[in-house]
């Protein structure tokens, strides 16, 4: 696995090897969605990655799909990061935060009574939206989706303006970088689809309109930070959460080079239909990768084995790995070693205590065990 290890310029760091963390949802937010120590201990378990990508972080309190997911829109949240970036920089690690808004993947009962926002008001699907809650009992589920309703244009500047702040705030926390989540069908990627996007405005019809959220996103982001501070997410061909794009080959060579001439360090290519097994990562790469100049992640259900040809081929730059980082917070070094694997379990994946969550054994653990 020697392409893994190596070394890679990523923006203005050099990232000490191409293993990369995704971002992962794990819900164990503090009150007031804010991190907390053991938030801390779980990243800095993980800090041998090449970088860490943080879980989805909500930009705004209008942002819920996940409760008990962290903000980044408080003073308070931004010093509980600062605990987080801390414990990651202190084991020689690099971390971006992902920035989120949920748009219409919400329930008004997470949302203090509010109804979730979207660049439409489409609602025909709610029961394919992943929305979770904490129960009284402890049991953390999935709960109905709500109605959401269209956005005003003021709501759609205030919340470019949301992510311009989240980022700020993001960078005084401590990180390295922001991640922009335009993927798996968050608010983002719901204005770039047509389907989830009907507005007859500047923000609806044309791909340049659908286009114009994320773009004054990033073009606010980096009037704040540098560009080779910020990377974006992107899953062209994900059902998650349902946007339904009739056609991504139009729409993405475009966001490519949108982002390309914004000189962003990176693209996220998330393939998440392969976890159903249709995998669909050949053909999004050839729809980015010819307009896009900076680097190119990928991310979902990619063994070392695969990742290693990857970055060998020169296809991808690094591998995001989600579910097997989850499992072996050293894993840069199992993949170094071949191996063993800790099995991921189900228990603690959302929400819980240290069960599922920072009590997975190092390499030296398990081959002490044997």
């Amino acid at each position: 696995m020697a392409r893994l290890q190596e070394s890679l310029k990523l923006g203005a760091l050099e990232l000490k090897n191409r293993v990369l963390m995704a971002p992962l949802t794990r819900c164990r937010a503090g009150a007031g969605d804010v991190p907390v120590a053991i938030n801390a201990e779980y990243y800095a378990q993980r800090a041998s990655a090449g970088l860490i990508i943080t879980e989805a972080t909500n930009v705004s309190p209008n942002s819920c799909a996940f409760e008990n997911a962290p903000g980044i829109w408080t003073p308070a949240q931004v010093e509980g990061w600062k605990s987080v970036t801390r414990a990651v920089h202190e084991k020689g690690g690099r971390i971006f935060l992902q920035l989120w808004h949920c748009g219409r993947v919400g329930a008004s009962g997470i949302l203090k009574g509010n109804d979730p926002l979207s660049p439409s008001g489409v609602n025909d699907d709610l029961d394919s939206l992943q929305v979770y809650g904490l129960m009284a009992n402890g049991n953390y589920v999935r709960i109905a989706a709500t109605p959401s309703r269209a956005m005003t244009i003021d709501e759609i500047r205030s919340t470019v303006l949301e992510y311009k702040a989240g980022a700020a705030n993001a960078i005084a926390a401590g990180c390295d970088g922001v991640e922009v989540h335009s993927a798996n069908g968050y608010l983002p990627h719901q204005f770039l689809s047509p389907t989830t996007n009907q507005r007859s405005d500047e923000y609806g019809g044309s791909v340049e309109n659908r286009a114009r959220f994320l773009r004054e996103i990033v073009a606010a982001i980096i009037s704040e930070i540098p560009p080779e501070k910020v990377g974006v997410r992107l899953s062209p061909f994900a059902h998650y959460n349902n946007v339904r794009d009739p056609d991504p080959s139009v729409t993405y060579p475009r966001i490519a080079k949108m982002l390309n001439e914004f000189g962003v360090a990176y693209i996220h290519i998330a393939d998440t239909n392969a976890w159903a097994g249709a995998p669909d990562l050949r053909t999004i790469l050839s729809l980015i990768k010819p307009h896009f100049r900076g680097a190119i992640i990928v991310n979902a259900g990619i063994s070392p084995e695969s990742a290693e040809a990857l970055v060998g081929a020169g296809d991808a730059d690094a591998v995001a790995f989600g579910r097997m980082f989850i499992a072996n917070p050293d894993l840069p070094e199992r993949i170094q070693r071949k191996g063993p694997y800790t099995e991921l379990r189900t228990v603690g994946l959302y929400g819980g205590d240290r069960t599922g969550y920072v009590d997975y054994p190092f390499h030296g653990q398990v081959t002490a065990a044997r």
